[in-house]
């Protein structure tokens, strides 16, 4: 793909930079902080972020005013100010029907002030990181000390490029646009904005279709606030998920698929969901132990090194034996099995090789897994029902390094050479009936399993 840079003028008469690529029904992207068109489209990995976000649709960015290829002599840079930039968008391709797409920083509030502003031409609205009030971003005392910062410096975006799901590279691309972007003074008045700001007085109006996707590790804007927003909201779909990061590319996995649900986009190209159909499955739970205490313990950095050696070793477990990963949720992972042989096989294998590491690893990864079988629901490539439910509930009965698992389970590979050491029945919260559980005793496992 190629994008197409061209012009407009807004009503108060400011030449905005828009870029389009891709085809099909028109996506929208609101801008929400200074940005550049051209250097966001020489960085691979934000280019690939934006070419995969441009598939089945037609994607529309633009440079605010004082940024970027749009003018930089301008001084309105109220939140209409702000709004009027993507209205001359619009206006200028005549789109008379469109999906909205607001992420993160001043994103949100400008997409809403249009959608409120603007109904019958808003399909559909999808905002990540968004939020009501600006005054509750930062506690009051804080913010002329961040508005004062950023006119000298620029914005001290340090949670954002300094995360540890950002590499070397791309936190040297996100100082340099915001270099190249924009002033110092002009950050700084958009800061200013961003406090003032108030949007509760028309979201009687957004009543479209509405996706907010929010993280709950969001350094910028607190997931209270992203569920503080979905609460006002009519026709709402709200999707947390556990991000630490407003760098948009970095969550990829979670954003692109959502949004494509949500639109009802499909790609041809795009590769096949890889949760199963409804069925007689084996589901399996993974969960690191401890992870909160963790992360209070060793800071976000260490912490997430730990959980990236998790992610990787299920994820290679899977592959290996034939899983299909159904969701993460940060220090865990659902995924399910058509064969129960094969999950309890992925099972040891997956704590034979955590074993293995921790030997020589200075913080030890220790891993609950639990397992049960059944029928579960398959839904929005998700999977829900009791059988899942009592699947997470046994990985909760689970201790770092123990594999549990069900009667059902241990039943149905029986003659299979497991071994297993019965826990006795056991309650669970949230089923009547207590529930006879077994620990997989996979060290005596043989090398077969």
């Amino acid at each position: 793909m190629e994008q197409q840079i061209r012009f407009c003028t807004t009503s108060d008469g400011v030449r905005i930079a828009y870029a389009t690529v891709g085809e099909g029904p028109p996506l929208v992207y609101a801008c929400g902080w200074p940005g550049h068109l051209e250097l966001e489209w020489e960085r691979p990995f934000v280019r690939d972020f934006l070419e995969t976000l441009a598939e089945g649709s037609t994607l529309i960015r633009y440079d605010m005013r004082g940024s970027g290829l749009s003018d930089r002599e301008v001084s309105d840079l109220t939140l209409a100010g702000l709004t009027r930039d993507m209205e001359a968008v619009v206006d200028h391709l005549a789109l008379e029907r469109f999906a909205l797409l607001g992420l993160g920083v001043l994103a949100g509030p400008v997409a809403i002030s249009y959608a409120a502003a603007q109904p019958e031409r808003v399909a559909q609205l999808i905002l990540y990181s968004a939020y009501v009030r600006g005054d509750k971003l930062v506690a009051a005392r804080t913010q002329q000390t961040l508005i004062d910062y950023a006119g000298a410096f620029g914005v001290p975006f340090f949670d954002v490029s300094d995360h540890p799901d950002v590499d070397i590279e791309q936190q040297r691309y996100i100082r340099e646009v915001l270099k190249a972007a924009a002033s110092p003074g002009m950050q700084a008045a958009l800061l200013k904005t961003m406090f003032s700001i108030d949007v509760s007085g028309v979201l009687h109006r957004v009543t479209m279709p509405t996706l907010i996707i929010h993280g709950r590790g969001d350094p910028l804007i607190r997931f209270e606030l992203g569920r503080e927003l979905a609460a006002q909201l009519p026709q709402v779909k709200f999707v947390p998920f556990e991000g630490g990061t407003g760098a948009v590319w970095v969550h990829r996995d979670v954003l692109i698929p959502e949004i494509r649900r949500f639109l009802g986009v499909r790609v041809a190209t795009q590769e096949p969901v890889s949760v199963p159909a409804a069925g007689p499955l084996t589901i399996l739970f993974t969960d690191v132990e401890g992870s909160t205490a963790l992360t209070q313990r060793l800071g976000d950095a260490r912490a997430r090194e730990v959980l990236r050696t998790h992610e990787r070793i299920v994820r290679e477990a899977l592959r290996a034996h034939g899983g299909s990963e159904v969701k993460t949720m940060g220090d865990g992972f659902m995924a399910s099995f058509s064969s129960a042989t094969r999950a309890l096989e992925c099972a040891i294998a997956m704590q034979r090789a955590f074993a293995e590491h921790n030997e020589a690893a200075e913080e030890p990864t220790r891993v609950r897994i639990g397992l049960n079988a059944g029928e579960p629901i398959a839904e929005e490539e998700d999977l829900f029902g009791t059988a899942v439910i009592l699947a997470a509930r046994i990985a909760a009965k689970a201790e770092g390094g123990e594999i549990v698992a069900s009667d059902v389970v241990r039943q149905l590979v029986a003659g299979k050479g497991f071994l297993f050491a019965d826990r006795g029945e056991t309650a669970l919260r949230g089923f009547e009936d207590p529930v006879r559980l077994y620990d997989v005793r996979w060290r005596e496992a043989t090398a077969s399993h």
